[in-house]
């Protein structure tokens, strides 16, 4: 654990002196703001939380491993106590959806230092065919890109999605990539998207917020080996979640406030 989070505060601190400052976070508070983005949606869990995810097919919403689990027992959530909100904004959803099965990477461990398979797949039970809501493609982040960008919810957001139009990948380590992306708590499994192309696509998920001393950067999870894993799993079988109570516990924002290394935080 101390050597990866010290790898990662390395790599923070050796990308520091490059950065360029990213855009503000703006919330699409209108259906202008939003159009193009609808499938990007919440993830109720159960009426505990929330996260955020994006739907890659008809059928198919990725989101973050972590968010599948109850954060105080460390048990699954039942396909049946998830739901889908497309697009959600302002009380409202372009389309609403539950869930038949949902799926974590096999190798994901709770509260784990490795952030590198936190990811899921959410089945729903419909598949969603609206014009309104179009998946996002997915692929691997080139090996020159810097610049991204991230639609997420979080608590002081719940009613609407934000965008980050412009933050930076300043490093990586074991597949898992730090950025300065604003997250907050609700922003697990947000999509992060290379937009330098005519398409967004995504190309990582939020995983976790970091502190580097007292410098905070986010962490996601890079799609290319574990996405694969997740579609053949769900190809093969029907995705039977088994989880231990987890036993690292995870940060909250006043252990974030007096941590001095590099900390793990789950948005």
């Amino acid at each position: 654990m101390k050597q990866v989070l010290t790898r990662l505060a390395l790599i923070f601190l050796a990308a520091t002196p490059a950065r360029a400052g990213g855009t503000a976070l703006e919330a699409m508070m209108t259906g202008d703001d939003s159009r193009g983005w609808e499938a990007v949606g919440r993830l109720n869990m159960a009426g505990k939380g929330f996260c955020t995810g994006a739907l890659i097919s008809e059928i198919l919403v990725l989101t973050a491993a972590h968010c599948l689990f109850d954060a105080d027992t460390g048990a699954p959530y039942a396909a049946a106590d998830i739901e889908f909100l497309a697009g959600w904004r302002g009380g409202r959803a372009a389309a609403y959806r539950g869930v038949r099965r949902a799926v974590a990477h096999p190798d994901y461990l709770e509260g784990g230092e490795d952030r590198s398979m936190d990811l899921a797949l959410v089945e729903l039970d419909q598949p969603i065919r609206n014009a309104r809501v179009t998946p996002f493609a997915t692929g691997a982040l080139a090996p020159r890109t810097r610049q991204v960008g991230v639609v997420s919810y979080a608590h002081d957001r719940a009613d609407m999605p934000s965008i980050q139009n412009l933050c930076h990948v300043l490093g990586s380590a074991k597949d898992t990539l730090v950025l300065d992306c604003e997250v907050d708590f609700g922003s697990s499994g947000a999509p992060v998207f290379d937009l330098s192309g005519d398409w967004p696509q995504i190309v990582s998920v939020v995983s976790a917020k970091a502190m580097a001393g007292a410098v905070e950067v986010s962490l996601g999870t890079a799609l290319e080996g574990p996405l694969a894993d997740l579609r053949a799993i769900l190809d093969a079988g029907d995705g039977v979640l088994n989880r231990l109570r987890p036993t690292v516990r995870v940060m909250g924002r006043e252990d974030a406030a007096s941590a001095t290394g590099a900390k793990f935080i789950r948005p």
